[in-house]
């Protein structure tokens, strides 16, 4: 599929040069900075020198003076409390942070992580049987439970009161719960709503710890949790976020906790050189292929073990699980995509529907991404669990999926998510309206423009300004994530230096050493995944326009600079 190249206007002229001047940074970076709202010398110093110092004051949030309150209340008393979350990695790395902490100050504290295919998403009967059956008398609900209304009465009814600490988007009724922490809240004025539900956990403890004299030094041990969870969830990597994630990755790369340093090592990552990336494409992926696969409580016994011997132990376990979710993901995607393409999906003009009672529920997110790359509509992909039609959602740029489902709100048992995301459970007798009511939400808002992938790219770059001093000031606008990406440069008229070759199974990507016309001596480094279909042109010698970032990578202790392509245009297809 061609992708559209949208090269970003530059920032205030002036802006930049007052940067360049004060800083004294190259024109492109302070650019790039502009464009990400560091627009002083002051911001520019807190953007690449983040403390903790910034970090907002957790009293600023609704309600948590009576969350921290009922916490020391039911710590000092001697009460069982119950850290309940959810079965993906915010989920399970909110319930092992907030866990981790109470048990520094009480024994009488237990988790609860409910089962994805006999309880589904979020605060469950079930759950709340357990708790009353064990005489717990405090639930907190972390990444989960702001729509929780019944079970929080239900809880109420059993004596149990409950705080919520979620991040999602709360209907017009709150929970009637001690406490109902969410930044998402319309009532909350505090100054940065888009935390994940570790984070929203995180400030719960932080609280605590802050009225009850606990040095924050105690909560750091904590962080390496919270940046696995920020990077996974992809929230937006500004403002807190970004300055948790900055010392969650120090954390995580100076002295993790057993549970993740047997996941780095499992993953075959190179301690002390942790990436968001890394945590993105190979850490969270087998956290959350234990709820996928078998039990989340498993993920949680691994991010609170204490013993290597066991961390391995559990670890492994789930690299297991991992492995298994990887085949059953590739059958489903392989059937999903043959239903596409043969006219049995349900839906395939607007959206794409499709429908098997028999898939297995935990991977059909990861089939719906898989969808949406292939096709590149609004996808859903739905399987059949616990006498319920019930599946996931994935969105295209510009699509707010969340909104289509909304729309059919009255069809469904129950829904939530985001934008981009989504996920919903419905009888089997509506889905055929379920169906047409989705295509034609999407025929009416879909414009031709947004069925187009576009790749925003930041700034036009020629190869000789990519010098040491550039590489090693770009590498401070880490951690990357959503509204801070890693930069996406173009360079035009670039041609492999005649090594280039074809990697992977089956030869799908590329590695090349570019050059560019203008700079012949000028070569650097690139790998281009699933381009190998360009091969022949670029081995015959011809020119290309390439847009990519620029990384580092290290192996057996050497750091090597690289640039992953994003895109690349034959030099006829690019005008």
């Amino acid at each position: 599929m061609e992708n559209k190249w949208n090269i970003r206007e530059s920032g205030d002229p002036e802006k930049i040069e007052r940067l360049v001047a004060e800083v004294g940074i190259d024109p492109v970076l302070a650019n790039l900075l502009v464009q990400r709202g560091v627009e002083t010398f002051e911001q520019a110093r807190r953007f690449f020198r983040p403390s903790l110092e910034n970090l907002h004051d957790p009293f600023l949030m609704k309600d948590m003076d009576k969350a921290v309150d009922r916490l020391h209340k039911a710590i000092t008393g001697g009460e069982k409390i119950l850290v309940y979350g959810d079965y993906d990695v915010d989920g399970t790395t909110a319930v092992s942070l907030v866990y981790s902490f109470i048990k520094r100050y009480s024994p009488n504290v237990d988790f609860y992580i409910p089962d994805r295919y006999d309880e589904g998403y979020g605060v469950s009967e079930k759950g709340i049987k357990h708790a009353a059956d064990g005489g717990f008398t405090l639930i907190i609900t972390l990444d989960c439970g702001i729509k929780a209304i019944d079970k929080t009465r239900l809880a109420a009814s059993k004596g149990i009161d409950v705080i919520i600490c979620d991040h999602h988007l709360p209907e017009e009724e709150l929970p009637p719960a001690v406490a109902v922490l969410d930044p998402k809240r319309e009532d909350d004025t505090y100054p940065f709503d888009d935390l994940c539900g570790c984070g929203v956990g995180f400030k719960l403890v932080q609280g605590y710890a802050q009225k009850y004299d606990i040095p924050f030094d105690t909560l750091r041990p904590l962080l390496d949790l919270l940046v696995v969870s920020i990077s996974s969830d992809l929230v937006t990597m500004v403002d807190e976020n970004r300055v948790l994630a900055h010392f969650g990755l120090k954390r995580l790369n100076d002295d993790p906790c057993k549970g993740l340093l047997a996941m780095i090592n499992l993953s075959n990552l190179e301690p002390g050189h942790i990436t968001i990336d890394d945590i993105v494409f190979k850490i969270g992926p087998r956290i959350n292929a234990a709820g996928r696969m078998e039990t989340g409580r498993l993920a949680v016994e691994l991010l609170t073990a204490t013993e290597t011997g066991e961390a391995l132990r559990i670890g492994e376990k789930i690299n297991n699980n991992n492995n298994d979710r990887k085949n059953i993901d590739r059958e489903i995607t392989a059937e999903a995509l043959e239903m596409v393409q043969s006219g049995k999906a349900l839906s395939s003009g607007n959206a794409t529907i499709v429908y098997n009672p028999e898939w297995n529920k935990g991977v059909v997110g990861i089939v719906a991404s898989r969808l949406v790359e292939a096709f590149y509509k609004p996808t859903v992909v739905l399987t059949k669990s616990n006498g319920f039609v019930t599946g996931s959602a994935r969105s295209i740029q510009g699509f707010d999926l969340y909104a289509a489902i909304e729309n059919c709100s009255d069809l469904l048992e129950n829904f939530g998510g985001h934008v981009y995301a989504a996920g919903l459970t419905l009888k089997e007798e509506n889905l055929p309206e379920f169906v047409s009511r989705m295509d034609a939400f999407v025929k009416d808002r879909l414009t031709e423009e947004m069925l187009t992938p576009v790749i925003d790219i930041d700034s036009r770059l020629d190869f000789s300004q990519i010098t040491p001093k550039f590489t090693r000031l770009l590498k401070q606008f880490q951690p990357f994530g959503p509204g801070n990406q890693n930069p996406v440069f173009a360079t035009e008229n670039v041609y492999d230096a005649g090594n280039g070759r074809k990697v992977g199974a089956g030869g799908v990507h590329m590695k090349l050493d570019l050059i560019q016309e203008s700079q012949p001596y000028h070569q650097i480094p690139a790998i281009a995944f699933n381009m190998s279909g360009h091969y022949d042109y670029i081995h015959e010698g011809n020119p290309m326009d390439v847009c990519y970032s620029i990384v580092e990578n290290y192996y057996r202790g050497n750091s090597s600079l690289q640039l992953r392509i994003k895109d690349l245009k034959e030099r006829d297809e690019f005008i």
